[in-house]
């Protein structure tokens, strides 16, 4: 069993930056692929962005492309979403997800392992 915890969230000013973490314990961090979702209040959950096993392949929703982004490091089973020029439409609980397969996905039910989630909220 997986544990994923996230951390970084908070209240950031339009236009500014933060930086989420999520740790992973209980598997093998190395061979899974990664992903950051998101969750808005009164909307489902959406796909943000993913990373392969090894780093080499990122993909990004495109509302925020050029603007975050995700890298993982496997000797601290952690994987990183830096977020720069923050919107308020931002603005959700993120979530760290780990699919167990090689492939890179971007539909939630695709990842195994969740999170608990953490708040950023982006003020105007």
């Amino acid at each position: 069993q997986v544990q994923l915890v996230e951390s970084g969230g908070g209240l950031v000013q339009a236009g500014g930056f933060l930086s989420l973490s999520c740790a992973a314990s209980g598997g093998t961090f190395s061979s899974y692929v990664m992903g950051w979702f998101r969750q808005a209040p009164g909307k489902e959950r959406e796909f943000v962005a993913t990373i392969g096993w090894n780093g080499g392949n990122t993909y990004y929703v495109d509302s925020v492309k050029g603007r975050f982004t995700i890298s993982r490091d496997n000797a601290k089973n952690t994987v990183y979403l830096q977020m720069n020029s923050l919107k308020p439409e931002d603005t959700a609980v993120y979530y760290c997800a780990a699919r167990a397969q090689l492939a890179i996905v971007t539909r939630t039910f695709g990842y195994d392992y969740w999170g608990q989630g953490t708040q950023v909220t982006v003020s105007s």
